[in-house]
């Protein structure tokens, strides 16, 4: 169970990458939302504690780098958005 965990976890965690690295390149976030990955980080962060107490790895390192990458690009929002 944890081998099918760990690829579901490598999955979703990856889907992550090119849009963390287009935000980063273009520094274009008009297409984000800011409501949506604000909530996503939380529910993200929420499974991280969920698979902590559960124990269980895949679930833990795949919300971990999840998080960072939602928080990443987050950051880039907050950062690139603002206006003049």
């Amino acid at each position: 169970m944890d081998a099918l965990g760990a690829v579901a976890a490598l999955l979703t965690t990856v889907s992550f990458l090119p849009q963390a690295i287009k935000t980063c390149r273009t520094r274009d976030v008009s297409g984000i939302s800011l409501i949506m990955y604000s909530v996503f980080a939380l529910g993200v962060a929420l499974w991280l504690v969920y698979g902590w107490l559960l124990g269980s790895w895949p679930i833990v390192v795949a919300n971990a780098v999840t998080l960072w990458l939602a928080l990443w690009i987050l950051g880039m929002k907050l950062w690139f958005g603002r206006r003049p």
